[in-house]
């Protein structure tokens, strides 16, 4: 795999994102935002306190990997399906010097590069809120970037095995939100009956809001690296399953 057809496509990204920025930028900001604001302030009027964490500095920085999650799956989904069946946009670019590897490997990360900006907004949000500023938060974009690509090569790899794109409904309701319910965003797993607790342990965006909440109140440790290695471990197995169905899909 060379890096200057990895360029060539995050050059045609790029050129794409100078039409669409504003819409994108809107969407993937606010809707996080308002589920900051509405679970942050309504149900943090009731909670207060959880764990040590005002609840709605909770909320806000586990807020930050559902912004990843819908900047990465979403777009890893939607957008490589319509290009590949509706545009043949990929049928073109292989026609180029650029194989399945580098063709994956470019559109997921630029999405992740996206996830890891615009999943700073709802800790933005929280610092505005009172949420107070620290060094760590600088993290939280290489932090999104990972976590982004986790999912963005997820949806990649969807992509290529649903028969249609109404199929994303069937994903979208029984393996993202419950992952998103069950990732300790707006409650700790450790209150959830120990056999999702469990279960909880092989969802990225688990381990995502753990680090995120590490980076930003400064309790970063060595357990933290095992939250970084199945990050880790999901993007490689997720960048081999993308390739494989891709390819199958493209040239085979």
């Amino acid at each position: 795999m060379e890096f200057a057809p990895v360029r060539a496509v995050w050059r045609r990204e790029l050129a794409l994102y100078r039409r669409y920025w504003a819409s994108t930028s809107f969407a993937a900001m606010t809707e996080p935002t308002i589920y900051l604001l509405a679970f942050g302030y309504g149900f943090g009027s009731v909670v207060g306190a959880l764990y040590g964490y005002d609840y709605k500095d909770f909320v806000a920085t586990g807020v930050v990997a559902t912004a990843v999650l819908f900047i990465g799956a979403f777009g890893g989904m939607f957008n490589t399906f319509i290009r590949r069946t509706f545009q043949h946009t990929y049928d073109a670019m292989l026609a180029a010097p650029v194989d399945v590897r580098e063709l994956v490997t470019a559109e997921a990360s630029w999405l992740a590069v996206k996830a890891g900006v615009y999943g700073c907004a709802p800790m933005l949000v929280g610092v505005a809120f009172g949420l107070e500023p620290s060094w760590g938060m600088l993290l939280v974009p290489f932090i999104g970037f990972l976590t982004g690509l986790v999912f963005a090569l997820f949806g990649v790899w969807v992509s290529a095995i649903v028969p249609s794109i109404n199929t994303f409904d069937y994903v979208i309701t029984g393996a993202l939100t419950p992952m998103f319910m069950v990732a300790g965003t707006f409650f700790p797993v450790t209150q959830l009956p120990a056999w999702v607790a469990a279960a909880a342990q092989v969802n990225p965006l688990y381990h995502c809001v753990e680090l995120v909440r590490g980076a930003v109140f400064g309790r970063l440790g060595l357990d933290d690296l095992g939250h970084l290695g199945v990050l880790a471990a999901c993007a490689v197995l997720m960048w081999a399953l993308a390739v494989w169905k891709m390819r199958a899909r493209l040239i085979d």
